[in-house]
């Protein structure tokens, strides 16, 4: 494929052309193929093609143009490609295939060819790719600037290739061709010249005589001067006839002319010494030294070029990195070391060709002998080092385009580059990737800058300090420097004033070191969706970001998305972290990098495009995690969500076990939910609250349950929304029963108090699936203080509401309860048929967590009716159940009825079960279950007939079932403490029968309480 852009815009694959599209969209591949091979910043792309009036929309426009483009030449050949890269865009395209670089390469070509027959041929292949007026029809300021500068080349090289032609002798051919010229352009000199030395060698010497004198007429008359040096002297030639003029022979030899060219001027090494001083105080990288060290001055024999690629976000530290390393090799490159600020972060980097006269100049080269052309200076460069040690440092390298003419050729020299992009498509360049200082470092570096003793004397607070900077080198540095300015400073107000997040950045800055400078200089470099991307990120507390929240907030397609993220990455404002439990890469932010985008966000974008964002990033977790949840096996309560918006999500990989999904998003989740707390979100953040319930329940995570639910609860209580209160008490009545042993001495008691609570809340709200949860929490309240009556009753009432309204879960919680309820009452026929309901139910649910619960009740029914293979049965599956979700709380539980199974088995395995169970139930505040293991190991202890080890397990065990205020379980436990005590202690013994015995009395469990009557007055007077 080729492409012409002397004469109108086009290209051609053979004899084909290509369809580029309308006049806009060819000039935009004009801009890129004027600079191919180069990045060109989306902003200078906008500029060039639209000018001072781009439309509004003139980025989505050039990604249209771009895509198009793409599409048509792409498709076509594999050899031309456009690149996106960080900032901008490049066409990755053989310069060769563009007739301006062929010029321009043929030009360079004819200026060094040593024979003037030679030049001649390469300077009229390069005139005649000229097919008119570069760029034709179009008019913009800076294409227009362009064509004048093209024109002017064009006109110099058809002086040139009229020099070239008189060279060779060929003044008769060109004199009409130079007479028109000379007509045409009366006042340009050099071409004067020419029309007088062809006149004059054609025999016509008064004629060139009498031109001159019309030309320095008309330059005395338009510009008040005389002719030039070169005009008089040939003038005063032909004046005397000298045989300078003389033709040339028909073959003429080569010349010979004592003038300074690259071809023969005579080199002298100066070793250049351009780095500049180290770092006096550079802190730690030890890992990061002895890699460059190895990969700079290998031991062996190089066979390629070495270049070592420092990258890292701003003020990282990777120039004072460079810099150290430099210096500590500089006797491993004994001719020199070269050094260049390239100024890749800032608006304008340097060009590779005026670097390559800078580095021609250390080496030595005078500035008449450096080659016009950045192609012949880096053919000069690289022939300058050639055979040479020398050490190249590069720093603050805009791109992989701006350092490759600025290598070196030979593998006896090294390069050392730093960049705030990963430069991966720099071949063979091996990559050092600067992260943060640890803590440690950061404090080393602290003490450094300020002063050792201070810092050693307040070493918490110093960490604190850096702590608040990131780690961030160039932050701790500056901080260090305002320690060092404020000798009366103690370092906690230096922390305190660093804890204002809002003017953070403010205090960073001493002298002409700023952070917030050092951060804008990458966020200028970026193109204008990235720099949005990046503000929008800014809004969020969360310590990083999932892939999709880009697509989310920007409301543009996953993959557009994605590449203004990648961009991020590659300018260093974000980082990618590893894959989470479900694969899925994330995005992280430093936090002075989030502090800025924040400023940012604040300063350039709508207060209602902020919110805009924030509602729907927040509510794309929503929408994710209520998928999740749906699939999580826990309480069966009803699902009760507000009217937050659900935004559009992009899909996600699909996830096989959604709880890994939460175990992913859990940090960002709870920063959500706070954040919605924090800005009044009431229903997102009930919502939000409310699908983490579950996967809390099933990891055990008690402690995030109450407090996250506590918060949401106190912000729905503000705000009057009591359906998000109702949802977050629900929560919190559970697992503070259950869970916690912070009671002042009858959990049910509370259990009661609450659940009336609830249920006046949701009937308030004619809300029945909630009606029938806070029924069945008030039923098994009742069930453990003996209410029969009231229990069934309560637990009926929440069956019909279940299947009133089509809370399946209801109908599963509420047979449960009834279960439970007949099988206290001692009527195990009617509480096995409620679990068999309640099982069937929850097998038709799905959710697994209600099967096992199920499977538990049955088990226990059938293991105490004695048929002990069923029991096993149904046992075993709970668990396997349980273990497989690793839902710590089912667990114990089947544990628990497993070890009673085992202990009437007589089988061995009943202690260790029984002390697992302990185990698990201590370690996550099972208060309930942890009493019942105790009563179990202590019932197993006493069958052995090891009294003296039961009594303090069953001493606990009464303690803790007191606490719970459920009165059956505290009086069966009260009755083994008394066997226990009997052949120990009688009076303990007879103490702990009266109390069980007023229990049992209570249940209304008239022979129990006898039986135990009987027990006490064998002990003595009861």
């Amino acid at each position: 494929m080729e492409f012409g852009l002397l004469g109108s815009i086009e290209a051609r694959a053979g004899n084909r052309s290509i369809d580029l599209g309308h006049s806009r969209q060819r000039q935009v591949l004009a801009v890129l193929l004027v600079d191919a091979e180069r990045l060109v910043p989306v902003a200078q792309l906008v500029d060039r093609v639209w000018g001072e009036r781009p439309p509004s929309r003139a980025n989505s426009t050039l990604y249209s143009y771009l895509s198009r483009l793409r599409g048509a030449l792409e498709s076509d050949t594999a050899a031309v490609r456009i690149q996106r890269q960080s900032a901008g865009y490049r066409v990755l395209v053989d310069p060769g295939a563009v007739d301006l670089h062929r010029f321009r390469h043929l030009m360079a070509q004819a200026r060094s060819a040593s024979e003037a027959h030679a030049a001649v041929d390469l300077y009229a292949k390069a005139l005649a790719l000229w097919r008119g007026e570069p760029f034709a029809t179009v008019d913009s300021p800076w294409f227009n600037t362009v064509r004048d500068t093209l024109l002017r080349e064009r006109e110099s090289a058809e002086l040139d290739l009229d020099d070239a032609r008189l060279r060779c002798g060929q003044h008769a051919e060109i004199l009409p061709r130079l007479a028109t010229r000379a007509a045409a352009d009366p006042m340009n000199e050099r071409l004067a010249g020419q029309f007088m030395l062809a006149l004059y060698r054609c025999g016509r010497a008064a004629h060139a005589l009498e031109h001159y004198d019309r030309t320095r007429m008309l330059l005395a008359e338009e510009l008040g001067s005389d002719p030039g040096p070169a005009l008089r002297r040939l003038h005063l030639w032909i004046l005397e006839d000298s045989p300078v003029l003389a033709p040339p022979e028909p073959d003429p030899p080569e010349r010979t002319e004592a003038t300074d060219t690259p071809a023969t001027w005579t080199r002298a090494w100066s070793a250049p010494g351009l780095l500049p001083p180290d770092v006096p105080d550079f802190t730690g990288r030890p890992a990061e030294m002895a890699a460059l060290r190895e990969q700079l001055t290998a031991g062996s024999p190089a066979t390629a070029l070495t270049i070592a690629a420092i990258t890292g976000m701003g003020g990282v530290g990777k120039t004072a990195l460079a810099l150290h390393a430099a210096h500590l090799i500089t006797a491993s490159f004994p001719d020199g070391q070269l050094w260049i600020n390239l100024r890749g972060a800032q608006e304008s980097p340097l060009e590779p060709g005026d670097v390559l006269a800078r580095f021609l100049r250390a080496l030595g080269v005078p500035d008449r002998v450096i080659p016009a052309h950045p192609v012949e200076r880096g053919e000069l460069f690289r022939t300058m080092l050639a055979g040479r040690r020398v050490l190249v440092v590069l720093d603050d390298a805009a791109s992989e385009a701006q350092v490759r003419p600025l290598l070196p050729g030979v593998p006896t020299c090294a390069v050392l580059v730093t960049s705030r992009v990963r430069l991966t498509g720099l071949e063979g360049a091996r990559q050092i990737n600067l992260e943060m200082f640890a803590v440690p470092e950061a404090v080393q570096l602290l003490a450094k800058v300020t002063d050792g003793e201070r810092v050693d004397a307040q070493t918490d607070e110093a960490a604190e300090i850096v702590r608040l900077c990131g780690c961030l080198p160039l932050a701790v540095r500056i901080a260090g420097a305002r320690l060092a300015a404020r000798p009366a400073w103690q370092l906690a107000h230096l922390a305190t004033i660093l804890g204002d997040e809002r003017r953070r950045l403010d205090r960073l800055t001493v002298g002409d070191l700023a952070v917030r400078a050092s951060i804008a200089l990458s966020y200028r470099g970026l193109a204008e969706q990235p720099r949005r991307l990046l503000r929008m990120y800014g809004l969020f507390k969360t310590p990083d970001f999932p892939p999709w929240l880009a697509a989310t907030v920007l409301e543009c397609p996953m993959d557009e998305a994605t590449e203004y993220a990648e961009a991020l990455v590659d300018a260093q404002l974000l980082t990618i972290s590893e894959t989470d439990p479900v694969g899925q890469y994330r995005y992280r932010c430093h936090d002075l990098v989030r502090l800025f985008a924040l400023e940012r966000a604040h300063t350039e974008e709508r207060e209602e495009d902020r919110a805009r964002a924030l509602v729907r990033g927040l509510g794309g977790w929503l929408v994710l995690a209520e998928r999740m949840a749906a699939r999580i096996p826990g309480p069966c309560y009803a699902s009760i969500s507000g009217p937050t918006p659900r935004p559009a999500v992009p899909r996600v990989a699909p996830v096989r076990y959604p709880e890994n999904w939460f175990d992913a998003e859990r940090v960002a989740m709870l920063s959500a939910i706070r954040q919605a707390c924090a800005l009044g979100l009431d229903d997102l953040a009930f919502d939000l609250a409310g699908c983490l319930e579950k996967y809390f329940d099933l990891r055990g995570m008690y402690a995030d349950w109450v407090n996250v639910n506590t918060d949401v609860m106190a912000l729905c209580r503000r705000t009057g929304n009591l359906l998000g209160e109702a949802v977050m008490l629900r929560g919190l009545v559970d697992v503070n029963t259950w869970i916690s042993n912070d009671h002042d001495g009858n959990a049910m008691a509370g259990l009661r108090t609450q659940a009336t609570r609830l249920l006046d809340m949701f009937t308030e709200l004619r809300h029945e699936p909630g009606e029938s949860d806070a029924l069945v929490m008030s039923a098994w309240a009742l069930i453990a203080t003996g209410a029969h009556e009231s229990a069934v009753r309560a637990a009926t009432d929440a069956l019909a509401l279940g299947e009133r309204s089509g809370h399946l879960g209801g109908e599963v919680r509420a047979h449960l309860a009834l279960a439970v309820a007949h099988f206290d009452h001692g009527d195990l026929d009617a509480g096995i048929r409620h679990a068999t309901s309640a099982l069937a139910r929850a097998r038709l649910l799905g959710n697994d967590r209600c099967v096992a619960t199920a499977l538990q009740f049955s088990g226990i029914a059938h293991r105490d009716r004695g048929d002990f293979d069923t029991s096993e049965l149904m046992l075993k599956e709970s668990l396997a159940i349980s273990r497989r979700y690793r839902d710590t709380y089912t667990e114990v539980l089947t544990l628990l009825a497993l070890a009673g199974l085992h202990a009437r088995r007589g089988h061995p395995d009943a202690r260790t079960t029984a002390e697992t169970a302990l185990r698990l139930s201590r370690e996550y505040k099972m208060t309930h279950h942890q009493a019942e293991a105790l009563e179990t190991l202590g019932e197993i202890e006493l069958a052995a007939g090891h009294a003296a080890a039961a009594i303090p397990l069953l001493e606990e065990s009464v303690a803790l079932w007191q606490s719970r205020g459920w009165h059956s379980f505290h009086a069966a436990a009260l009755t083994s403490l008394g066997h226990a005590y009997s052949g120990v202690d009688r009076k303990a013994a007879r103490e702990a029968f009266n109390e069980a015995r007023a229990l049992f009395i209570q249940l209304g469990n008239d022979a129990k309480a006898t039986e135990l009557e009987q027990l006490a007055k064998t002990l003595g007077e009861c």
